[in-house]
């Protein structure tokens, strides 16, 4: 599989790209998808089979339980960036390995009814709290320490509407696929 290949599975909807300036349709828009997203998810993976569940989005690639746990897993910790963001002067928020987590026990479960209750409630909150933000609490700012720079949680806003989805494209490229890359 040539190089070009990989990086169109592991990139399926393109990088994100912050627009300039980020418009109120923009965000209303992110927070539409943010809002849909956890039964997106639960409608691609509804009926799925447990060989199903462990089918690779590209050779090398998470399976799609895997996948549904890391958005969990990623989304309860955009959700505490916003949270200190809102109540701390520009914190500098603690990264985390999502390739180790991707290995841990429960990224490795079968049964991932309990992450879609996650991002189902998760997601309530978020949304609930996104939709509230004035126009100074988007411009709040956290740092990142891998990246060495600030982002808003407007810019934030986009960067998940951007992650779901990127993996909601993963999910569909598993099962389109069957797990299996012969090209």
């Amino acid at each position: 599989m040539t190089t070009e290949a990989i990086e169109q599975l592991k990139y399926p909807v393109g990088k994100f790209t912050k627009p300039a300036p980020i418009t109120s349709s923009h965000l209303q828009h992110w927070t539409d998808t943010i809002g849909a997203f956890p039964e997106a998810v639960a409608t691609l993976t509804r009926s799925l089979s447990q060989q199903e569940l462990n089918w690779t989005y590209r050779p090398g690639g998470w399976t799609i339980k895997q996948v549904v746990h890391h958005c969990a897993d990623s989304h309860m910790n955009s959700m505490m960036r916003f949270k200190l963001a809102l109540t701390e002067e520009s914190p500098s928020i603690r990264p985390y390995h999502e390739d180790r987590w991707a290995e841990l026990p429960d990224s490795l479960d079968d049964d991932i009814s309990n992450a879609l209750n996650l991002l189902k409630g998760l997601h309530g909150k978020w949304v609930k709290l996104i939709s509230a933000l004035s126009d100074a609490d988007l411009q709040k700012t956290y740092v990142h320490p891998e990246h060495g720079k600030s982002f808003t949680l407007a810019e934030t806003i986009g960067t998940y509407d951007w992650h779901c989805r990127h993996h909601l494209a993963h999910i569909q490229l598993a099962l389109d696929h069957q797990g299996r890359f012969d090209f």
